[in-house]
C-alpha cells in the first residue's frame, strides 16, 4: 500500500499542472452548465449572473492575451504612438478645437432642453480649475494632459450614470444590491446587542455594517480580487491621465479601501516617489471615501447610487486637481517598465482573513464612535457659546452652522445648488470641512427625510429641506474625506509608513486637503451639470387635483414644491390675485399649506 501510495503521489507531482487544468476545466463546464440553465429557465432572473459570466470571461482572456502576448500587442500600437508623437504639434490644437466646439454645443442644445442650472455648474467647474492654477505650486510647470483627461473622465463617467438609461439602471441595481448586501449585517448586531437594537440605530445598526464591509473587504483582498480590480482601474487612469503607476494605483485604492489602508498597496516605493507623487497620493485620500464607511453612509438613507458614482468621480478628479495644484518638476524614477508589484495580506487562509478583517475594523469603530461623541458635544457647546455672543447683539440664532454657511455659500451655490439651499449646503460643508463628513452626512440625512416626509418648507423662517437636486449636489460635494480631522490621521499613517518622507508629508498635506476638498466640489460640479429633474405633471393640474381631492396628501413634497413656485411667482403686493393658469382654491390652499412670513395672503 505504501508503494502504491507513493506511485500515486509520484504521478500527481509529475502530472500536477495538467491534473489542475482538468479540475479547473471540470468546474468551469459545471459553472457554465449552471448559468445556462439558469438563463433557459428565466433569462430575466438570471440576468444579472449572465452579466457577471460574461464580464469574467472577458477580463480571463484579456489578462491571458496581455500576460502571453504583451511585446507583440505593444510593437503593434508603437507605430500609431510614434506618427501620434510627430504629428502632435498641430493635432493637439485641432483637438482643443473640437473639444470647445463639442462643450459649447451641448451647453447650447442641453440648456435649451433642460434649463439655466446647467449652466452654473459649468461656470462653478471652470472657477474651480481657474483658482487651482492661479493658486498652484508652480503654475508655469502645469501639463495639462492630466487636469483636462481627469474631468473628461469624470464628464463621461457621469455622463453614462446619470444621464442613459443603462448606465443610470446598472448603478441603481447596484445601489439596491449593496443595500440588500449590507442588511445582512443586521442578524449579527440582533444576535448580540437583542431585538431591540435599532433602537440605538447608530451604535447598534450603523457600527455593524462598518464591521460586516471591512470583513469582506479583508476577504476579498486576501483572494486577490481587491488587487486585480485596483490594478485594472489604475491601468485605465494611467493611460488616459498619463500620471505614474503609483499614483495611479493609489487613486484607484481609495475607491475601495480608506486613505491610510491605500499607500500600503505600494508601500516599498513610496520611499523613491517625487513631491509631486506624493501630494498626489495624499490628495486621492482627501478627496474620496472608503468602502467601509461608504456603507454606513447608505444605512444613514443617503442614495447608494448617488454614492457610488461620487466615489468613482472623485478618483480621476483627485489627479486633475494634485496634478494642478502641485505640478510635477522632477523625473519620477518608479515606472512602468520597472515592474510595480501591489502588497498582499498577511493572513494564511480566508477564515484568518475574516478574522483579521473584523478586528481590524475594532479601532475604526472606536475611531468613529469616539469622535462623534466629542465632535457633536464640542459643536453644541460652540453654538450654546455663539448663541449667547449673538444675543448680546439680539441674534440670539447665530451658531456654527450660520458662520460656515456664510463662509461656503459662494462654493455651493456654484456647484449649481438652488439659491435658498446654497445657505444650507454651505453649513453641511462646514460641518465635513472643520469636523467629518459623519456629521455632514447625518444632517443631510435629517433633510432628506424632512422632504420625504412632506410638510411646511418653512419654520419660523427657516428652510427645513432641499429640493432633491440640491441633495444629489450635496451629496457628491461631501463625499471625500478632507477635513481637519483626517489631516492629523494622513500625516500620521504617511510617516510611519515613509519615514523617509517625513518632511515632505508635513508641508504638503494642507495643500493636499485643499486639493481633495476641490476635487469633491468639481465632482458636484459634474454631477449639477448632468442631473436631470425627474418629469413632473404641471404644477397648475397637480394643484387642481390635490385640492380638490381628500385622497392626496396635504403636506406631499410635490405639493410644496407647486405652491412655492406660484407665490413666488408675484409681487410682494398686500394682496395676490389669481391668474394665469391657476384658480382662487389653488391660491387660497397654498397659503394654508405654506407658512413662511415673506408672503402675504391676505
Amino acid at each position: 500500500l505504501e508503494k502504491k501510495y507513493d506511485k500515486a503521489c509520484d504521478f500527481c507531482k509529475k502530472h500536477k499542472t495538467r491534473i489542475h487544468y482538468a479540475i479547473y476545466g471540470i468546474l468551469i463546464t459545471a459553472y457554465l452548465a449552471v448559468v445556462t440553465a439558469a438563463c433557459s429557465l428565466n433569462f430575466q432572473r438570471a440576468l444579472p449572473l449572465f452579466i457577471i459570466t460574461v464580464l469574467a470571461i472577458f477580463f480571463i482572456c484579456w489578462d491571458f492575451l496581455i500576460t502571453k502576448y504583451e511585446d507583440r500587442i505593444a510593437s503593434f500600437f508603437s507605430l500609431g504612438d510614434n506618427y501620434l508623437e510627430k504629428q502632435w504639434f498641430w493635432l493637439k490644437w485641432v483637438l482643443c478645437a473640437a473639444l470647445i466646439i463639442t462643450v459649447i454645443c451641448w451647453l447650447i442644445f442641453d440648456t435649451a432642453k433642460q434649463g439655466s442650472h446647467q449652466l452654473i455648474s459649468f461656470g462653478g467647474l471652470v472657477l474651480y480649475v481657474l483658482l487651482m492654477f492661479i493658486f498652484s505650486k508652480y503654475p508655469a510647470r502645469v501639463v495639462w494632459r492630466p487636469v483636462f483627461s481627469g474631468i473628461g473622465m469624470q464628464f463621461i463617467l457621469g455622463l453614462l450614470i446619470l444621464r442613459t438609461k443603462v448606465g443610470f439602471a446598472v448603478f441603481n441595481w447596484l445601489g439596491i444590491q449593496i443595500q440588500t448586501f449590507l442588511g445582512y449585517s443586521d442578524t449579527g448586531a440582533k444576535f448580540v446587542f437583542g431585538e431591540k437594537y435599532t433602537d440605538h440605530f447608530f451604535a447598534f445598526k450603523v457600527l455593524p455594517i462598518v464591521v460586516f464591509f471591512s470583513t469582506v473587504m479583508s476577504m476579498l483582498y486576501h483572494v486577490g480580487f481587491m488587487q486585480w480590480l485596483i490594478r485594472k482601474v489604475g491601468w485605465i487612469m494611467q493611460i488616459f491621465m498619463g500620471t505614474t503607476p503609483v499614483e495611479s494605483l493609489v487613486a484607484a485604492g481609495n475607491i475601495f479601501v480608506g486613505q491610510t489602508e491605500s499607500p500600503l498597496l505600494v508601500r516599498p516605493y513610496l520611499p523613491y516617489i517625487t513631491k509631486s507623487e506624493l501630494h498626489a497620493v495624499m490628495t486621492a485620500g482627501f478627496s474620496t471615501i472608503a468602502g467601509s464607511v461608504l456603507g454606513a453612509y447608505i444605512s444613514f438613507g443617503v442614495s447608494a447610487s448617488h454614492l457610488l458614482t461620487a466615489s468613482v468621480m472623485s478618483a480621476p478628479a483627485s489627479l486633475a486637481t494634485s496634478k494642478l495644484f502641485w505640478p510635477e518638476t522632477e523625473k519620477p524614477t518608479v515606472t512602468l517598465k520597472s515592474g510595480l508589484q501591489m502588497g498582499k495580506g498577511e493572513s494564511k487562509n480566508l477564515l484568518e482573513a475574516a478574522s483579521q478583517g473584523a478586528s481590524t475594523s475594532i479601532l475604526l469603530v472606536a475611531n468613529i464612535a469616539v469622535n462623534l461623541i466629542s465632535f457633536l458635544s464640542l459643536l453644541a457647546f460652540l453654538d450654546s457659546a455663539l448663541s449667547w455672543v449673538g444675543n448680546l447683539f439680539d441674534y440670539p440664532q447665530l451658531n456654527f452652522e450660520n458662520i460656515c454657511a456664510y463662509i461656503f455659500m459662494p462654493f455651493s451655490f456654484m456647484m449649481g445648488v438652488d439659491w435658498e439651499d446654497s445657505f444650507i449646503v454651505g453649513g453641511l460643508l462646514g460641518y465635513k470641512t472643520f469636523f467629518n463628513e459623519f456629521v455632514a452626512y447625518e444632517r443631510l440625512s435629517k433633510l432628506i427625510h424632512n422632504r420625504e416626509k412632506g410638510g411646511s418648507m418653512y419654520m419660523n423662517g427657516v428652510k427645513q429641506y432641499m429640493t432633491v437636486r440640491s441633495e444629489v449636489i450635496a451629496t457628491y460635494a461631501l463625499c471625500g474625506f478632507a477635513n481637519f480631522g483626517s489631516l492629523g490621521l494622513v500625516i500620521g499613517g504617511l510617516t510611519s509608513i515613509a519615514p523617509s518622507k517625513r518632511k515632505e508629508i508635513a508641508s504638503g498635506a494642507f495643500r493636499a486637503m485643499i486639493a481633495g476638498t476641490v476635487a469633491c466640489f468639481m465632482t458636484a460640479c459634474v454631477a449639477g451639470m448632468l442631473t436631470v429633474p425627474a418629469p413632473e405633471v404641471p404644477c397648475h393640474i397637480l394643484l387642481g387635483n390635490a385640492l380638490n381631492s381628500t385622497d392626496f396628501p396635504a403636506n406631499s413634497t410635490e405639493l410644496v414644491e407647486c405652491c412655492q413656485q406660484l407665490l413666488t411667482s408675484v409681487n410682494d403686493s398686500q394682496k395676490i390675485f389669481p391668474g394665469g393658469n391657476y384658480n382662487l382654491s389653488s391660491w387660497k390652499g397654498c397659503c394654508q399649506i405654506l407658512d413662511r412670513p415673506a408672503f402675504h395672503c391676505t
